[in-house]
């Protein structure tokens, strides 16, 4: 499968590099998880076997040559919260312990790498000269701000000069048909986000980040609904019964 550039195939996974940091969107492949979450589920709050999501983890550390205790993770919830990060784990957390609720991470600490998970939402990275982000954005996120809150973020933490944003695999506006509910929370932005009965995440995530102040926006252009089940989970497809795959930012 081809990938839009500057995207590129990292091994099995989607890696991004832009100036100041780098990206990965993981798929669900070279991981041990079997059946629903086969194979490489990083969701610790699903009923996967806990050993195996531990082992994806590692396979996720060593894929970007961060160590595992030093990937910053929320519990998400849906919200706008984006997390400073600014000391440096010193030991690997408790796996059954949920850490604080964010749907984002954000850090100017090199060697700390920023992970939010997925299964039809959308995970951006927000990545400038100093500080990057990654964070989770469905559609209440989106509606509640979470895209201005963590390039709000990366500035806070002394980012300088441009932010650059990277949309990684999420429901695509082919698939993603809502009600009214989500149709209303998006009704500024009109027509431009809307087809028919279905809304577009990506559009409206392109729009906030203009709003933002971001200009440079690269989107993979992968549906995880739609596309191929061998490479994403989806929540939606799947019926809630499946894993979770990660978008990650880090310095470079």
């Amino acid at each position: 499968m081809d990938l839009p550039a500057p995207f590129e195939w990292h091994g099995e996974h989607v890696g991004i590099e832009l100036p100041g940091g780098r990206a990965l969107f993981t798929t669900r492949r070279g991981g041990v998880s079997t059946g629903p979450y086969a194979s490489l589920n990083l969701g610790r709050w699903t009923d996967d076997e806990p050993a195996a999501v531990e082992q994806n983890r590692d396979r996720l550390a060593a894929a970007i040559c961060i160590r595992r205790d030093a990937i910053a993770q929320g519990f998400q919830v849906h919200g706008a919260d984006v997390r400073r990060v600014t000391t440096p784990p010193e030991v690997d957390p408790d796996p059954a312990v949920r850490p604080p609720e964010a749907d984002g991470q954000a850090t100017a600490l090199p060697g700390v790498a920023t992970l939010v998970l997925t299964a039809d939402c959308l995970p951006v990275a927000l990545i400038a000269c100093g500080a990057v982000a990654m964070v989770h954005a469905g559609w209440r996120g989106l509606a509640g701000g979470v895209i201005e809150e963590g390039v709000t973020a990366v500035r806070e933490l002394g980012a300088s000069g441009p932010i650059a944003a990277a949309i990684g695999p999420g429901a695509g506006v082919c698939c993603y048909e809502v009600g009214e509910e989500v149709r209303d929370a998006f009704a500024p932005h009109g027509d431009a986000v809307r087809a028919g009965r279905n809304v577009d995440l990506k559009a409206v995530a392109r729009r906030e980040l203009r709003a933002a102040g971001v200009g440079e926006v690269h989107d993979t252009g992968l549906c995880t609904i739609c596309g191929d089940p061998a490479l994403f989970f989806s929540h939606r497809r799947d019926d809630g019964v499946t894993g979770r795959q990660a978008g990650v930012a880090w310095r470079s």
